[in-house]
């Protein structure tokens, strides 16, 4: 158990060498500076996205080629390296899958969905994990503390937002996107009311990427109750975002208690 503990802590900061550029070469940019030019492309094309810069079509196009540089870049530093490397954190600190997922799991509708197309609407490919909050003032109803909210698993942030206010449009509020090489897939964890981690930075699952809050144009409003939205996107063989129910993950992973910060 011991030497596992070591390997494990080895390998964990082989990842984070190269992330930070001890793989570079003379003559090509360090694996830090690639990954954060593709983190920033992606960030982009998800604003773009958004204020309809780009067509569909494009938008399909350009998130093809930075999920497919992306991929190799993590393929590169091995970060999928052995078994049992995958491990789950639900993403609500001090909560039980059982009565935070909404609906009982129910609220998972993946029809119509396409992330390229805002003017798609009516599909909710995720769940929504809720807080008790009643006054709706982003704070634990019996600890009178913010909630954490924590990475379901190891991976790379591709994009966040920090920029949201009360009159924007923009749905889902401050948000944070996270890369899972050994899933092959993306997190998207919407309606945050702050985010604690930056495009291009390595998190481990339980790792705190912000707190949980009521930001994004419907998440505000009052019929609202306090939650975080949850969405997982699966890399298909064209590097294209297929929903995946991870609902089975999420009442399966671990429980991280609050701790005396908290």
């Amino acid at each position: 158990m011991i030497l596992k503990n070591a390997l494990n802590r080895l390998f964990a900061l082989s990842v984070l060498m190269a992330l930070m550029g001890w793989n570079s070469k003379e003559g090509r940019p360090t694996l830090s500076a690639e990954l954060l030019s593709f983190c920033r492309q992606f960030e982009q094309l998800q604003v773009d996205i958004r204020e309809r810069n780009v067509s569909p079509d494009s938008a399909a196009r350009a998130f093809q080629t930075v999920m497919r540089d992306i991929q190799q870049t993590m393929t590169e530093i091995d970060s999928c390296r052995g078994e049992g490397t995958t491990k789950f954190v639900y993403p609500v600190r001090g909560y039980h899958p059982k009565y935070s997922i909404g609906g009982g799991g129910r609220g998972y509708r993946e029809k119509n969905f396409n992330l390229f197309d805002m003017d798609v609407q009516g599909s909710h490919p995720a769940h929504d994990l809720f807080i008790r909050d009643g006054d709706q003032d982003n704070l634990d109803d019996r600890l009178c503390q913010p909630v954490d909210l924590l990475s379901f698993s190891g991976g790379v942030v591709l994009a966040t937002d920090t920029t949201w206010q009360p009159g924007s449009e923009l749905r889902g509020g401050k948000y944070v996107w996270v890369y899972d090489p050994c899933l092959n897939g993306l997190f998207y964890y919407a309606h945050n009311n702050q985010v604690n981690v930056v495009p291009g930075q390595l998190v481990n699952a339980g790792q705190k990427l912000g707190e949980i809050g009521r930001t994004g144009l419907n998440a505000h409003m009052e019929r609202s109750p306090t939650h975080v939205h949850l969405m997982f996107l699966r890399l298909d063989n064209a590097y294209l975002p297929q929903p995946y129910d991870p609902l089975t993950w999420l009442l399966e992973a671990e429980v991280i208690k609050w701790t005396v910060d908290n």
